[in-house]
């Protein structure tokens, strides 16, 4: 039997301030029964494929956006070729309304080729929309995107924002696996993807595929999780999610953001500087390393200089109201002359 998220019914967090603390910061999956039943997208997709065609369409910008197109015989799945060099599905580019109006057309062709758009900014492509269709549990300039397409499987994967994704139309599972995984889930090539972030190959390979041995020690660790329309799924950074649309017509909009950025610098950006600081250094000096970001950066034990007053911390105190950006001018100082 698979395991679920926690599961919370849409009245139980009303407000951005309940959510961050109720369900943002244990930075664990939840799953939200009808946050946005009551919205118009929503209503019109339950009536049918062509009301939220036409619901849609009154937005429309006349954006031209990319379009992947899968032949029926990879079944939605998007995916690399055999040798990872290449991929399976074309890319085309469409206007919106005429990519939505193929979309619709075509769903309940079962022999028909597929199609998928996706992350499209919402503003960008259908001004208006947002404002008819507000998610009350974000603050108003955290932006929406939009996808939509026929049924489609799109690999485990993770992101480096927070994420609260509704649907708006037809079905979706979500298969999840947590940060702790990583070196279990056989990460596929890191500048070569379909759509920006890395994949696992474990998870999207056949069962008990003999190339991922370790796969196995996490697969039925795997959360998952089946929305409805109206329902919602806050997504913790980094948790890798596969994304399942399960209906002939599908409309999804997510919302990215860093739920608890104490500034604009992203901690990926931090990884990324630790790649080549760090990672190629001998092992035991790595570990010593690994020591002191666990006392001053992870705080295992708690804060490094709990045994000192508040006012001797120093860059070690509190990020605000100075230390922030004291902190940075010092890290840009470093860079420059390095």
């Amino acid at each position: 039997m698979a395991l679920s998220p926690t599961e919370i019914a849409a009245k139980d967090v009303t407000d951005p301030t309940a959510f961050l603390r109720e369900v943002a910061e244990p930075c664990r999956p939840v799953v939200i029964r009808g946050l946005v039943s009551s919205w118009p997208a929503v209503s019109a997709a339950i009536g049918s494929p062509t009301q939220l065609r036409d619901y849609m369409s009154r937005f429309d910008a006349g954006g031209e956006a990319e379009v992947f197109v899968g032949e029926s015989s990879i079944a939605g799945k998007y995916y690399y070729s055999e040798d990872l060099r290449g991929f399976n599905f074309a890319r085309a580019r469409m206007h919106f309304t005429d990519a939505l109006d193929r979309i619709v057309a075509t769903a309940t062709d079962p022999n028909g080729s597929s199609m998928y758009l996706g992350s499209l900014p919402v503003e960008q492509y259908l001004p208006g929309f947002a404002a008819e269709n507000q998610l009350s549990v974000l603050k108003t300039n955290v932006a929406p995107r939009i996808w939509l397409g026929h049924a489609s499987s799109v690999a485990a994967h993770y992101d480096t924002m927070d994420n609260v994704a509704c649907v708006v139309a037809g079905a979706r599972r979500f298969t999840l696996y947590a940060p702790e995984a990583i070196d279990r889930l056989y990460v596929g090539p890191i500048d070569h993807t379909m759509a920006g972030q890395p994949v696992s190959l474990a998870a999207s390979a056949p069962f008990d595929d003999e190339r991922y041995p370790r796969f196995r020690e996490v697969r039925d660790q795997a959360l998952v999780a089946e929305l409805q329309p109206g329902d919602a799924i806050y997504l913790p950074k980094l948790w890798w999610h596969q994304v399942e649309a399960t209906g002939a017509f599908n409309v999804l909009v997510n919302y990215w953001w860093d739920a608890f950025s104490a500034g604009r610098d992203a901690p990926a950006v931090a990884m990324l500087l630790s790649l080549i600081s760090i990672a190629e250094r001998p092992p035991a000096e790595r570990q010593a390393w690994k020591a002191f970001f666990d006392h001053f950066v992870f705080r295992t034990q708690g804060h490094p200089l709990a045994h000192l007053p508040a006012d001797q911390h120093g860059v070690l105190g509190s990020l605000k109201p100075d230390n922030y950006q004291k902190i940075r001018a010092r890290v840009m100082q470093m860079l420059r002359s390095a």
